[in-house]
């Protein structure tokens, strides 16, 4: 299973959007990680279909691997599906149904995602993981960035690769949080297999630390 490095596309410059998401593509990004913030299920506010729509015209040869981080978000999947979204992450915490949820994403044709947030525990998903493509794990509190990793965090990670290994289940499981180059070994360690990394990447050179960021994961792997 290849090792995935998804830039978060929250963390780059908005006055050249186009310029740093080719920049971290054209450099060997697998993903862009979107985040969707709906001022209710987290404070801040982010974006919504119309970004996303001109963001899939800038990287149509990459992956979309979006966030939800919306209350309710059944609500609006049909939106996101339509704007080019590849993968659609859902809280945990955020949904009254998450199999009805889940399914929804699926019948788009899109591949699914739960997130949990540093509170949750991964039982709060354990019977969905037959449905899920991936799982987002935060390792830090949703709706801010710049914010560092809380190690305890991937004793979930560790605890995925196990359910994942005694079931026979193939979800891929991806961390989002405070992932600097001094933690990705450890994180790699853990059993990680996308790295999602925002702030560490974009406001530097974004080739060099895609590369970086790359190269550490090739090592790993």
């Amino acid at each position: 299973m290849k090792r995935k490095l998804a830039p978060s596309m929250l963390s780059a410059d908005f006055g050249h959007l186009e310029k740093d998401l080719r920049l971290a593509v054209d450099a060997g990004a697998d993903y862009i990680h979107v985040d969707v913030m709906d001022g209710h299920f987290v404070p801040n506010i982010s974006f919504g279909p119309p970004v996303i729509k001109v963001v899939r015209k800038i990287i149509p040869d990459c992956i979309m691997d979006v966030h939800l981080m919306v209350t309710e978000p059944v609500r609006f999947l049909k939106d996101y599906a339509e704007c080019g979204a590849d993968i659609l992450t859902v809280h945990a915490e955020a949904v009254k149904d998450l199999k009805t949820t889940l399914r929804e994403i699926a019948s788009a044709g899109i591949k699914t995602g739960a997130a949990v947030s540093p509170d949750t525990p991964v039982s709060a998903i354990t019977p969905v993981l037959p449905m899920l493509d991936q799982v987002l794990v935060m390792s830090v509190y949703p709706g801010y960035g710049g914010q560092s990793l809380i190690p305890e965090t991937l004793d979930k990670i560790r605890e995925l690769v196990e359910i994942r290994e005694q079931s026979g289940l193939s979800y891929d499981i991806e961390i989002d949080g405070g992932v600097k180059l001094s933690n990705l070994e450890e994180v790699l360690a853990a059993g990680t297999d996308v790295i999602v990394a925002g702030s560490a990447i974009f406001g530097h050179d974004i080739p060099a630390m895609v590369k970086r960021f790359r190269d550490t994961i090739s090592e790993g792997s």
